[in-house]
């Protein structure tokens, strides 16, 4: 989980997009994002979570903000998950896991038992300054554009 927290300066970055495209945090200057984390591309959660931002983009546009979604997937399966879901923002690849461990959100999850690494589904909403407004841990993927709206 990560000790990141509203107040705090956001990690830099520079990460391929589905299109290998490099995409930075310096990019976003002067706009509000939001940064969310998710375990994969295309598996239940993280399709409801990606498709709730979509359907209310229109929303986060006019209040300013810009949407990236990141996790540890290639580019190929961000593009596929993107194109098929018609995600209108892009998803970061960070295969090196480059960004997961700058937000601190790759680490040891538990699940039926098991325990393993993984990518803790977190959402970080970052003002035009480059600081940390809000982290929501505790992500509701199928209505998580009102928890940050």
């Amino acid at each position: 989980m990560t000790s990141l927290k509203a107040g705090d300066k956001a990690p830099d970055f520079s990460i391929p997009n589905q299109d290998g495209d490099t995409i930075s945090l310096a990019d976003f200057k002067g706009k509000k994002l939001v940064l969310f984390f998710y375990p994969k591309a295309s598996t239940p959660g993280c399709t409801a979570e990606a498709c709730n931002l979509r359907d209310n983009v229109e929303q986060f546009k006019a209040k300013g903000y810009e949407i990236l979604g990141a996790s540890a997937d290639s580019q190929k399966r961000q593009s596929n998950f993107k194109n098929k879901y018609e995600l209108p923002y892009d998803l970061l690849a960070d295969e090196d896991h480059q960004l997961l461990n700058a937000y601190q959100v790759w680490g040891p999850k538990k699940f039926m038992g098991r325990e393993y690494d993984g990518i803790h589904r977190t959402t970080f909403v970052i003002d035009e300054n480059g600081i940390i407004e809000e982290v929501i841990q505790k992500v509701k993927t199928k209505d998580h554009a009102a928890q940050i709206l």
